[in-house]
């Protein structure tokens, strides 16, 4: 039986992570929790330069401590929406690291307005990265996994999944089809030692919540709710660093959590009332 891990316990040496969205926000926390922890880890982005610059601060942080560097961390340019991509994305990293323990789905766009007010082109991208990208990782990285007996997937969706969200429809139905479509994936390859998990992010300290701030007032409106929008206030008086985030990330993908699988962990100050 696996040990708990006590603090600051390198519960992923020896294992791969692959984490997309890797170049900033939740998703950068997400690679450096893994990487703290002992893992591998490919930083995938659709901004390479973005994942250049992160791997060039671990690398640097790593030394300033002292301590060996646990793990390799890969930064890579990786469009999620594009499969052949994705294809040779895994490729490669099986080939500089070994087979892959860990998936971690964050790479996602944001695009607001009216639901009926959305054009092709804006519906056509959220799908393309929010629910198709969670799809080209998972079959790519799922068989394998399966095949070895083991393995963690996490998709990074948003607790507007399960929370309508004024002006957020086609975003909401995008992280919505993710969600669903982890969860099914982790009942068909529960049997194979693979689980599959949600996280659900409420308001989190991204440069993608920031984008919704029209004025100073915002966070304020957004901690305390906006009765206008239908949105509750966070009930914990804060939101989010994308620390706590990665850090319910990490506790789905390590053996503290062996036996959980196809579950939504809302990360969201408990405004979400769940």
């Amino acid at each position: 039986m696996p040990e708990t891990a006590a603090p600051g316990h390198r519960r992923f040496t020896g294992r791969v992570a692959f984490v997309t969205g890797a170049g900033r926000g939740i998703g950068e926390a997400v690679a450096r929790t893994l990487y703290a922890h002992g893992a591998s880890v490919v930083a995938t982005d659709i901004d390479g330069g973005a994942v250049t610059a992160l791997a060039g601060r671990v690398a640097g942080e790593a030394r300033a401590d002292g301590s060996p560097p646990p793990g390799r961390f890969l930064p890579r340019h990786l469009d999620v929406a594009d499969p052949a991509a994705v294809r040779a994305a895994v490729a490669d990293a099986v080939a500089e690291l070994g087979p892959v323990d860990i998936l971690v789905n964050v790479a996602g766009v944001l695009h607001t307005g009216p639901a009926t007010a959305v054009d092709d082109a804006a519906w056509a991208r959220l799908f393309a990265v929010n629910t198709n990208g969670v799809f080209h990782t998972a079959r790519e990285l799922a068989p394998a996994m399966a095949e070895r007996g083991r393995g963690s997937i996490v998709t990074v969706a948003s607790d507007a999944a399960g929370v309508p969200r004024v002006g957020m429809a086609a975003y909401a139905a995008s992280k919505a089809a993710a969600t669903m479509f982890t969860k099914c994936l982790g009942l068909e390859y529960a049997r194979s030692g693979v689980r599959c998990n949600v996280v659900a992010p409420g308001a989190t300290d991204t440069a993608m919540q920031r984008s919704l701030w029209e004025d100073d007032d915002v966070p304020h409106r957004v901690l305390e709710g906006d009765l206008g929008r239908y949105r509750n206030a966070i009930p914990l008086g804060r939101i989010a660093d994308p620390a706590d985030v990665a850090d319910a990330v990490a506790f789905l993908a390590s053996d503290e959590a062996r036996h959980i699988t196809m579950q939504q962990l809302y990360v969201d100050g408990g405004a979400s009332l769940r």
